[in-house]
């Protein structure tokens, strides 16, 4: 598709090895959006998490001011807040400060909650969390519009409450909804017409599950009269490169093992199954992650494309920190460089014709700048003599 758009950005929930320095690895946090800023990234969603170690960040909102004013131009999502641990109210009114105080580039990216540790601290059942999440947002999506809300429910009481502060986006900040296997996230988001996230993995079978959400995005879309626009769907992924395979496979050896580990111990759903020997390979050869080359990633991307039916609006990179930080740096640079072009209506196609058509007419122009050199020579010799 010659018009295919495809923005970038990166899923930073963020996971940081027990051994690091707290303090030092959020800044590191930090400059990796200035970093993503520089190279043109469209987005960053910053996660809330408040127990299992590995993913420090407890308040998005938070990270996000501070990040919107070391950056310029890269959007600033929470990726996500989950909806059953805030009052929505509350919650209304420190986004739609946050859409003033980004001057607009703030998102607002909500779900259940995917740390059932998380709830089980707050007194929240795991069963309670997606019906809690829908309650919420049903009336955030009236509170961000700047309407009066009374609702009681089990956990909120909400009496003609209202924000103080327009949004600042126009009509509302966007919005999106965390969507994994389950229908949950793609209900919701088509019922509201706003953003879906799609996270959960890139394997043959979760792209499947992915376009099925899609379809039923739709359908819901549809029968709250809302048009389905595939540029509001985001799907997140792995990917590290190098300029070598080979470079690319030592690099992740760093911290790889150690992500795993957290996912098998704390995280909801492992990523590698039991029995597996070689994390590297199955990553890969299950389509979960693209560990190798510019050329390698973009054959991961063309793949998602593929798998998504239809294509969709942006691709995320889930911030993992298995390579160390330099690595890490040089592999978003290596993708901003070689990758995105491929996929933002191929950036380079004007280039290489300009390219083409100069090589085509090249002896030509040579002839004649050759000629007009020696004209003006001649002219020069015989005003001379």
């Amino acid at each position: 598709m010659d018009d295919r758009y495809l923005r970038t950005g990166i899923f930073l929930a963020p996971f940081h090895a027990l051994g690091e320095n707290p303090t030092l690895a959020m800044e590191r946090d930090m400059d990796l959006l200035v970093h993503l800023d520089r190279l043109n990234y469209h987005e960053a969603w910053v996660g809330e998490h408040h127990s299992g170690g590995f993913e420090i960040i407890a308040c998005p909102e938070m990270f996000i001011a501070a990040a919107a004013e070391r950056t310029k131009h890269i959007r600033l999502g929470t990726g996500v807040v989950s909806l059953p641990y805030h009052n929505p109210f509350t919650l209304a009114s420190r986004m739609v400060q946050l859409d003033h105080m980004t001057r607009g580039r703030a998102m607002f990216g909500v779900g259940p909650g995917a740390l059932v540790h998380d709830a089980a601290k707050l007194g929240i059942d795991a069963a309670a969390q997606r019906p809690r999440m829908n309650e919420a947002l049903d009336v955030l999506m009236e509170l961000m519009q700047g309407r009066s809300v009374t609702k009681k429910t089990d956990w909120f009481d909400l009496n003609a409450a209202q924000v103080q502060l327009p949004s600042y986006t126009q009509p509302m900040m966007e919005m999106a909804v965390a969507c994994a296997r389950s229908p949950v996230g793609a209900v919701a988001s088509g019922r509201h017409g706003i953003g879906m996230l799609s996270i959960g993995g890139t394997s043959d079978d979760a792209l499947k599950a992915h376009a099925n959400n899609w379809s039923i995005y739709t359908q819901n879309a549809e029968q709250n009269g809302h048009v389905a626009d595939r540029r509001k769907w985001r799907i997140v992924t792995f990917a590290h490169v190098a300029e070598t395979r080979e470079q690319a496979r030592r690099d992740v050896a760093f911290g790889l093992e150690q992500y795993c580990k957290y996912f098998t111990d704390v995280a909801t759903f492992p990523i590698i199954p039991p029995g597996i020997t070689d994390p590297l390979d199955y990553l890969t050869n299950e389509g979960i992650a693209c560990i190798g080359t510019p050329d390698d990633c973009i054959r991961h991307f063309e793949r998602l494309w593929t798998g998504s039916n239809g294509g969709f609006g942006a691709v995320l990179l889930l911030a993992h920190n298995w390579a160390d930080w330099p690595a890490t740096q040089r592999s978003y640079e290596l993708m901003a460089r070689f990758v995105h072009p491929h996929f933002q209506r191929d950036s380079n196609a004007l280039r290489r014709l300009s390219y083409d058509i100069a090589t085509s007419h090249s002896d030509n122009y040579k002839a004649q700048s050759a000629a007009a050199v020696m004209g003006e020579i001649e002219k020069h010799k015989a005003k001379a003599g």
